[in-house]
């Protein structure tokens, strides 16, 4: 049905219908693509954390990622043949290049009396070039769920301003930042305030709708808040986290609906977790 609709075998009169047809024919062809990835990484990690009761620490983290290269040296040595999208295959599948960078810094004060307060900056770039004009679905970015901003359903937030409209939402660059006052309340039940900022793009990729990519500074206007309270119980060899999200501004409504129109019971993003989110 969906490649009769977007071959023109069968006529759909209603624009809108034939948009989300076609967007999730796009969709489908995205998450059952095939990609050949041969890839090398390397990261750097430190932090000043001495022991497991040390609690006023940070974390560095930068994970460095390339694919491809060897591949496409290999294609260059024997008969090359192409994909149906004029991309060089090996073995009949497309293999992929794309540099990635990520940065990732978390830092916790320790306030006294089992008092926290954390914070979390994440920063992904994936770049495709060569063989590829988009990145892996396995290696692109998404925004939401548990760990990340909790006002949003893995996969829900983004990309930029458009709504989420697919089912599996992702890009190719990420901001996040998060935040979290930790508290006792009685006993091993342990509680939690906190905000989420962040979003996904597309960026340097064959993605042209203005909604989902970045186009610089006009683009923080695109970085949704979720905010909330949590509960966390701490069970000594872990912590089961119970988190109740909701969109305190959410950039893909219309401007002036975007402050504080989901904080409310009906609209709560719950999150289940183990451990704590950072």
């Amino acid at each position: 049905f969906i490649d009769d609709v977007v071959n023109g075998n069968i006529s759909i009169s209603n624009p809108v219908d034939f948009e989300a047809v076609r967007s999730i024919g796009e969709r489908r062809t995205r998450l059952i693509e095939n990609n050949l990835i041969a890839a090398s990484s390397f990261t750097f990690s430190t932090t000043n954390k001495t022991d497991v009761y040390d609690y006023n620490f940070y974390n560095l983290k930068i994970k460095l990622e390339s694919a491809g290269n060897i591949l496409s040296l290999l294609s260059n040595t024997v008969k090359q043949t192409f994909s149906d999208y004029g991309n060089k295959t090996l073995l009949g599948v497309e293999y992929s290049q794309y540099i990635k960078g990520d940065f990732e810094y978390i830092k916790h004060w320790d306030l006294g009396r089992k008092k926290s307060y954390a914070i979390r900056t994440f920063v992904g770039l994936a770049v495709p070039y060569g063989n590829s004009n988009s990145i892996p679905f396995l290696k692109s970015y998404f925004s939401g769920g548990s760990n990340d901003n909790r006002g949003w359903q893995p996969y829900s937030l983004g990309p930029g301003s458009s709504g989420g409209i697919n089912d599996f939402n992702e890009a190719n660059f990420k901001l996040a930042f998060n935040a979290e006052y930790r508290f006792p309340l009685f006993g091993q039940l342990l509680g939690a305030f906190f905000a989420d900022a962040g979003n996904i793009w597309n960026v340097f990729d064959n993605v042209e709708n203005k909604s989902f990519t970045f186009n610089g500074i006009s683009s923080i206007k695109d970085i949704a808040i979720g905010s909330g309270i949590g509960f966390r119980y701490d069970f000594s060899f872990f912590v089961f986290r119970l988190d109740f999200g909701y969109k305190t501004y959410n950039p893909a409504k219309i401007q002036s609906e975007r402050w504080f129109k989901d904080v409310n019971f009906g609209k709560t993003v719950l999150n289940f977790g183990i451990n704590y989110p950072f």
